[in-house]
């Protein structure tokens, strides 16, 4: 638990914001390249960062989680309403700094320019290999490859925080996010649905509200139901496998399945395990969560 009052100290790496060839950055993920490609083997974790051959690694933006633009492997990859998925991909890469932004068929951008400086502040890898890391333009505060505490007002000037501010991504916090971050990304994204804005529009987010599938399209159509990204996956998971019954009535079954383990900010002493503990599902094809994004807390696996 950090102190109140204590600054987290958080590993800064400089480099730059790149979009190769044939590479999918979206709303949460960009690569990035370190000025000194030996600063990745300084981020801890329980996976080391394996860069590609040019040092580039992806970066997962902490404590975001921006609607899908490419989920699954091959022939089963699936995206959430595309154009607010891709609105929050552009203007992450053109906070960044990049001028132009051009989107293809296959989810592959190219940008003018092909990279544009800027620095991460990282706290480890995850369980997939990927820096997740707090992103930020132009010049550094500090020098690279230290360690720096991470205020209020730094976290205010990363993207992380720019997306939640426009309603362009939710809030998905886990535990290793000490509380006094986790309560400015919060904040950030109360005033995003306060104003409106984004995914918190009116009658856009149905997470709460309640989403009626009636099949993979109920979630990836242009006018698909507009819900937080995790329980995207989930519903995408467990719809393919048995395509030619749409009825969610065994859901939460599978969701205990999952086993995802979480606390809730109002008690978190207590760790609950499955997601059936905080979605309903009623009439077999609809589907809602009982709590607001912010107020959980998932275990890193």
């Amino acid at each position: 638990m950090t102190a109140v009052g204590v600054d987290m100290s958080m590993l800064l790496i400089r480099g730059s914001f790149t979009v190769p060839a044939k590479s999918k950055p979206d709303g949460d993920t960009v690569p990035f390249v370190p000025d000194d490609v030996a600063e990745w083997k300084l981020v801890p974790g329980c996976r080391q960062i394996l860069p590609e051959a040019d040092g580039r690694a992806a970066i997962r933006l902490e404590g975001i989680d921006a609607l899908e633009t490419h989920y699954g492997q091959g022939a089963s990859v699936q995206h959430q309403p595309i154009k607010l998925a891709h609105e929050a991909a552009d203007e992450l890469l053109k906070w960044l700094g990049f001028t132009s932004v051009e989107r293809h068929d296959d989810e592959t951008v190219t940008t003018t320019p092909s990279r544009v400086p800027g620095y991460i502040l990282t706290r480890g890898s995850d369980a997939f290999g990927r820096c997740v890391a707090f992103v930020g333009r132009h010049t550094p505060p500090a020098y690279s490859g230290y360690e720096i505490g991470v205020s209020d007002d730094l976290l205010r000037r990363t993207g992380n925080y720019h997306l939640l501010s426009l309603g362009l991504a939710y809030p998905t916090f886990y535990e290793g996010l000490p509380g006094y971050l986790r309560d400015v990304l919060g904040a950030a994204a109360l005033a995003a649905r306060a104003a409106k804005t984004g995914v918190w529009a009116d009658g856009v987010d149905v997470t709460t509200k309640g989403a009626k599938i009636t099949g993979m399209s109920s979630l990836t159509a242009d006018d698909g139901a507009v819900i937080l990204p995790k329980l995207f996956r989930r519903l995408k998971d467990y719809l393919e496998l048995n395509p030619a019954d749409p009825s969610v009535s065994c859901f939460p079954a599978f969701l205990g399945g999952a086993a995802d383990e979480f606390r809730l900010q109002s008690d978190p002493s207590k760790l609950i395990t499955g997601l059936q503990h905080l979605v309903e599902v009623t009439n077999g094809h609809t589907v809602r969560m009982t709590r607001q994004p912010e107020e959980i807390v998932f275990k890193e696996k």
